[in-house]
């Protein structure tokens, strides 16, 4: 049987040891992240916590609906055990109805049939870091080995980036003054689940600098069981000229390569992201997402309030 459970009702530690043991399992769906990234979250729990389902709620216009929070690629079920489509629709249809809007990411393992919503395909983007680096390197296309030379040539140089500002502030600096949707709330989340991370010796920050001594790029790596996630990322203007990310990136994959881990670079919708992911050799691989509308107005309007309740 499947539970609603308000936040306040969630036994955190069972919780936790469903996600650990999970074989799809994601940093995401931890207790600790979900704390950070949207406070007062709910969830679906069937039996004894066999298999769970975040539910990261929000209310705008006294209209509660569940959204996909920043900085969470995938979510949905999780369990140990194979998770079959036919649960999947359970828990989607358990969804409480109090959520007018439903406008989620599942992961990967989630497949199902439910007809009531508009079902798209995402893409994220997975390397295997097993084989050594000498055979990673064999999977670059011939652009990033132009950039890597030219990165050499230029004199970029790496250093081991420890503060959290530096990589935010250069975010916010460049990417984030066009990207425009993320606010001063956003970054402090991304702030706090950094230093989580940090602390808990679960990520690291890398930084390629310029041969002035200026930081080029930087990123945040953080790692759970056998999936390091390169979670947050930025680079200055003069990157696209110095080949700092690139750089940055094929010194982290020869410092990891031979380990059984994975890279997950986050993300692929975006062509510009996906061309570079793949030029490392990444993999494409799909997961779900889910459109339910409950709101009871006409199209034009629901579609209207749908894209306001968008955090």
């Amino acid at each position: 049987m499947i539970y609603y459970l308000k936040h306040n009702a969630i036994d955190k530690n069972l919780w936790d040891d469903c996600i650990k043991q999970s074989h799809n399992r994601r940093v995401y769906a931890y207790s600790w992240y979900l704390d950070l990234v949207c406070p007062g979250w709910e969830a679906l729990v069937e039996d004894d916590y066999s298999c769970v389902f975040p539910l990261t709620g929000n209310t705008k216009w006294a209209i509660s609906y569940l959204y996909q929070p920043y900085f969470t690629q995938q979510l949905g079920c999780f369990s140990p055990n194979p998770i079959t489509e036919y649960q999947v629709n359970n828990f989607i249809h358990a969804i409480p109805k109090k959520y007018r809007f439903v406008e989620i990411h599942l992961n990967e393992q989630n497949n199902f049939t439910f007809s009531a919503g508009n079902t798209t395909r995402r893409i994220n983007h997975e390397l295997d870091l097993s084989p050594i680096y000498e055979e990673l390197v064999t999977g670059y296309a011939q652009n990033t080995r132009r950039n890597l030379r030219k990165a050499t040539e230029m004199g970029v140089s790496l250093s081991r980036v420890t503060r959290t500002d530096e990589l935010v502030s250069l975010f916010m600096e460049n990417y984030g003054k066009k990207e425009g949707k993320l606010n001063l709330t956003h970054y402090e989340t991304m702030r706090s689940v950094i230093n989580y991370g940090l602390a808990h010796k679960m990520g690291c920050i890398r930084g390629a600098c310029s041969d002035q001594g200026l930081l080029s790029a930087s990123a945040f790596f953080l790692f759970d069981h056998e999936r390091v996630y390169l979670l947050f990322a930025a680079s200055a203007a003069e990157a696209r000229e110095n080949g700092a990310m690139f750089l940055l990136i094929d010194r982290f994959l020869s410092e990891h390569a031979g380990k059984s881990l994975k890279l997950d670079f986050e993300g692929g919708n975006d062509p510009n992201l996906g061309r570079f992911y793949k030029s490392f050799g990444a993999a494409e691989v799909p997961y779900p997402a889910i459109q339910i509308n409950r709101l009871p107005m006409i199209a034009g309007k629901a579609l209207y309030f749908a894209r306001k309740l968008r955090q």
